[in-house]
């Protein structure tokens, strides 16, 4: 079992180079896998989205709270540890272009030693993803494409490669530098379309908040599609959720059993860096994580 956690989202916490440092060095030195990044490239003051993780149907992030770029901020943290995994959850794929993302992605990748992990999903902020070009209606499929190119020109020849899409068109591109190997890419989401874009082309799928019953129904979703289109699925990753503060090896060992692979885990709202180290030692000693 694996267990990354997410980068708390506050003001003087998550654009705080000397918080942010000391928080990786710390998950890093208690023997955590990763560190997860959220992203939202714009937050939107008002809204009528519906947030699908909270019964009130809106996010617990104040408009004007910083959300670093999640590429930028991994990169950061890569120059300050020295084996943490770097982890986005989720980067919004709408809000980018493919050609764009697969450069920034590899060089992340290549000069952290190929640490980097995307989690990708299509977004759930509509205001978000039309503010940043994209349609709303049409990011699944848009989405899919993008996955498709992005894994082409990291894999394709020395002499480029070409895609003619739906949304997107190149001819003989060469994207350097590669990952520095294969370099994983997750689906976020809890919907049968992110079950079914995992097991087509992603290496885990990460359905957060749902319950072992929903679960266990996206996984088998997830790894049918796989074996249909002649991947894996056994192969495939399985990330779920949980919090810092509650979670012990007798929790560990009943999602262990659940199928999941990595656990990723909440920090609660806490801005003092010293209780947020307290905190996450007292969870890897509960888990009996060594560094």
């Amino acid at each position: 079992m694996k267990f990354a956690v997410f980068a708390p989202l506050a003001a003087g916490l998550t654009d705080d180079p000397e918080w942010m440092t000391l928080f990786a060095q710390h998950l890093e030195a208690c023997g955590f896998e990763s560190i997860v990044v959220a992203e939202h490239t714009v937050m939107i003051s008002r809204y009528t989205s519906v947030y699908p993780y909270d019964p009130s149907g809106r996010v617990d992030i104040d408009p004007g709270c910083p959300v670093p770029d999640p590429l930028d901020l991994l990169a950061f943290l890569a120059g300050r540890t020295e084996r943490l995994g770097l982890a986005t959850g989720v980067l919004v794929l709408p809000n980018h272009h493919p050609v764009v993302l697969a450069k920034r992605a590899a060089t992340v990748d290549a000069l952290s030693g190929g640490r980097l992990r995307l989690c990708v999903g299509v977004g759930w902020l509509k205001e978000e993803v039309e503010a940043c070009g994209a349609e709303f209606a049409s990011r699944g499929r848009r989405s899919d494409e993008q996955l498709q190119v992005m894994r082409m020109l990291w894999d394709g020849p020395t002499d480029g490669v070409s895609h003619r899409g739906e949304f997107f068109a190149f001819r003989d591109a060469v994207c350097r530098p590669r990952p520095r190997a294969h370099l994983p890419v997750h689906i976020g989401g809890h919907s049968r379309a992110a079950a079914l874009r995992a097991g087509r082309y992603g290496d885990g799928f990460q359905p957060l908040g749902v319950g072992p019953q929903r679960l266990a129904e996206l996984v088998a979703v997830m790894r049918d599609e796989a074996t249909r289109v002649g991947r894996d699925g056994a192969a495939l990753e399985v990330s779920v959720g949980h919090q810092v503060s509650k979670i012990d090896a007798d929790r560990a060992a009943r999602l262990g059993a659940s199928g999941a692979d990595r656990v990723v885990l909440a920090m609660p709202p806490v801005t003092d860096v010293d209780e947020a180290r307290d905190l996450l030692s007292g969870c890897a000693g509960r888990l009996g994580l060594t560094p």
